[in-house]
């Protein structure tokens, strides 16, 4: 059944796992490393996970060998498929919705990420000329986002994705257009453990970068586009992210900052970084 969705707003594309069924911690696999202690198959629920959908260990993960849930966020896929998507109906006291349930919820994830950017691109005034069609766009990812389980399970994500991406990509070059001055776009480079110290990064495209263990301290990365950028490691102590876009929580918290680094005011500094 389809349903109209009310507008997003980015309270509600933020994690509330106090309304969330514990769904990151059953649907998704993960894989013995130095990010999870064990292995644990998709569907399976982690063995941290309690009778009330918390995590028992949640104020010691780092220490105890799951720094990788410390670097996930769901944009609030988790309250959204729990309490709208199947009404309340948690997996464990209806253990016969638990698999669409499960598959659903990575899919809502992927919608609630595209409302991120499109609610960030809305803010950004030299893409104006593009907000109209940003704004259908948004309202179209809205109502996808509250299709019904059947719906959902049946949805070509990533035809939307390329349709969203392809607009995200105009805004950028707009938002951009004024700043980068002639300087080479970094789209899909590989800067593995890059000196970029002091860099200065503005207007520069990093989509999609590689920028593990990268050294970006005292980097200037304002207006440069950083979505999809991996930034595992990355170290961004002093760095300045302000009216850097497209950036999301989960890149934040798997990098490495500390209390010089100026991030945008609608991301939260990792409780990790010192």
């Amino acid at each position: 059944m389809e349903t109209t969705a009310r507008p997003t707003g980015t309270s509600e594309l933020r994690a509330d796992c106090g309304s969330c069924f514990g769904l990151c911690c059953v649907a998704l696999p993960f894989t013995a490393s130095a990010d999870f202690a064990v292995d644990k198959d998709a569907g399976t629920p982690c063995r941290n996970l309690n009778a009330e959908f918390r995590c028992s260990v949640h104020a010691e993960l780092r220490r105890t060998g799951f720094p990788g849930c410390t670097v996930y966020d769901c944009f609030g896929a988790g309250q959204k498929v729990s309490r709208h998507t199947f009404g309340g109906t948690d997996w464990r006291s209806a253990p016969e919705s638990a698999a669409v349930m499960f598959e659903v919820f990575p899919v809502v994830r992927q919608l609630h990420e595209l409302l991120w950017y499109l609610t960030e691109a809305l803010t950004l005034r030299p893409a104006r000329s593009l907000h109209a069609d940003l704004r259908r766009l948004l309202a179209e990812t809205e109502n996808l986002a509250a299709l019904g389980p059947g719906d959902l399970v049946e949805l070509d994500v990533a035809g939307h994705r390329q349709r969203v991406n392809e607009l995200l990509l105009r805004t950028s070059e707009l938002v951009r257009a004024g700043v980068r001055r002639g300087k080479k776009d970094r789209r899909g480079a590989d800067l593995m453990g890059a000196e970029l110290r002091g860099a200065d990064l503005r207007g520069v495209s990093l989509r999609g970068a590689y920028l593990i263990a990268a050294d970006l301290t005292g980097a200037d990365l304002r207006t440069a586009d950083l979505i999809g950028a991996d930034l595992r490691d990355a170290r961004l102590a002093g760095a300045d992210l302000t009216g850097s876009f497209f950036l999301t929580q989960p890149q934040v918290n798997a990098a490495r900052g500390d209390a010089a680094t100026r991030l945008p005011g609608t991301l939260d500094r990792p409780a990790h970084w010192s």
